[in-house]
């Protein structure tokens, strides 16, 4: 039988170094770099497009909440800022020119309980539905997408109208945001 015998050789970590460091650097060109469309965090956005215009979001819902329209669109404009590399501009020739109308605020019964000693029912929970209807124009190629942002929000039926709408509003404007944003920027 033969014994063999296996040479251990030490590394030093700094032998390793240039390496490494090569292959982090690989690794990150590579992620960095495409096909021509930016992207980060689920954002795709073409490299051709470098400004974006956000005008007013219109309320034309039956019932209309005079604060979401404006902090609506300062929201998403606050959003495309901070997780894009778009620049925001009030042009007529923007890359991306941004419209958006709120088609839909209304107050559905969502829960019903029976309640006293004749065990009649009554609402116990109610859902208010936030709609958005929204054009963004690429001016570059001249196309036209439309997207339709929907969601609902409930609150307990013993909350009035008004003090849900005080209540949720932060709620709707963060979540209509988030949803409008990631329709626009990340094809779903």
């Amino acid at each position: 039988m033969h014994s063999s015998t296996f040479k251990v050789q030490k590394i030093s970590l700094l032998k390793l170094w240039p390496i490494a460091s090569l292959a982090l650097f690989v690794l990150l060109f590579v992620t960095t770099t495409g096909c021509g469309v930016y992207s980060f965090a689920d954002v795709s956005i073409p490299d051709s497009i470098k400004t974006v215009r956000v005008n007013f979001i219109e309320n034309r819902a039956p019932y209309v909440n005079p604060q979401l329209s404006p902090q609506l669109t300062d929201h998403l404009k606050q959003k495309i800022v901070n997780q894009t590399r778009l620049t925001q501009t009030n042009s007529d020739n923007a890359h991306y020119d941004i419209n958006g109308t709120v088609t839909d605020f209304s107050v559905s019964t969502s829960g019903i309980s029976n309640s006293g000693t004749n065990n009649r029912q009554q609402a116990s929970m109610n859902r208010l539905t936030v709609a958005v209807h929204i054009t963004v124009r690429n001016t570059l190629n001249n196309q036209v997408q439309e997207y339709d942002v929907s969601r609902s929000f409930e609150f307990s039926a013993g909350l009035s109208f008004q003090a849900a709408q005080t209540q949720l509003l932060d709620e709707i404007v963060r979540n209509m945001t988030d949803d409008i944003f990631t329709r626009i920027f990340s094809n779903w």
